[in-house]
């Protein structure tokens, strides 16, 4: 009979790199408990924000006060991540002009932007929250429409118990430096490249 090339006995150098299963403990030496974390999802790929909401379902479910802010999206968009937030007793501040493409005035959305960011750097400072959601914050970062510097001394002075998820592409050096986890979406394929709309329950 033919081995069969997943069989535990098959030539391990025919595998694919990382498909074979672990035989060392990979939990590091020493690990700590931390009073909170920082993470950054950015990159070009779908997800980031998603990956933040699904934070946020598992901090309402261990009993933690949730806030979320948004940079881009505005109150007018109905998407269904703010929907549920909501309901699971999300403060949810969507305080985006939309898309800068559909813009008419630009020293408006710059305007709301900083307004946004005051009300994010507030909720942080208070500590009334143990989850703040900065979703697409890095936008202002990348378009020079609030200063890193800011953004930054508010994230690393935060209250010692306030978790910070920050969403969006383009994460600058400064950010990451000061993150304890930091992911990046690489997009390999699209169904927006193909032609197919954002579709409703997947991407909103």
């Amino acid at each position: 009979m033919d081995e069969q090339p997943d069989s535990p006995t098959a030539d391990a150098s025919d595998r694919e790199p990382g498909t074979l299963p672990l035989e060392d403990d990979p939990i590091p030496d020493g690990l700590r408990n931390a009073d909170s974390l920082v993470l950054v999802n950015t990159g070009n790929g779908k997800g980031k924000s998603s990956a933040a909401f699904g934070v946020m379902v598992r901090a309402v479910a261990r009993g933690w006060n949730v806030a979320v802010v948004q940079f881009i999206k505005g109150s007018d968009w109905k998407v269904g991540e703010e929907k549920i937030g909501r309901q699971l007793g999300v403060q949810w501040h969507a305080l985006g002009g939309g898309f800068t493409w559909d813009s008419a005035d630009q020293s408006h959305d710059i305007a709301l932007a900083r307004d946004a960011w005051a009300t994010a750097a507030a909720l942080i400072a208070a500590g009334e929250h143990q989850l703040v959601i900065l979703d697409e914050l890095t936008y202002l970062c990348a378009w020079g429409w609030v200063p890193t510097a800011e953004i930054v001394a508010a994230v690393a002075g935060r209250p010692r118990h306030v978790n910070v998820v920050v969403t969006g592409r383009d994460a600058p050096q400064e950010l990451i430096d000061i993150a304890d986890t930091v992911t990046e979406m690489r997009e390999v394929k699209h169904a927006f490249q193909q032609g197919i709309n954002a579709k409703r329950g997947i991407d909103y």
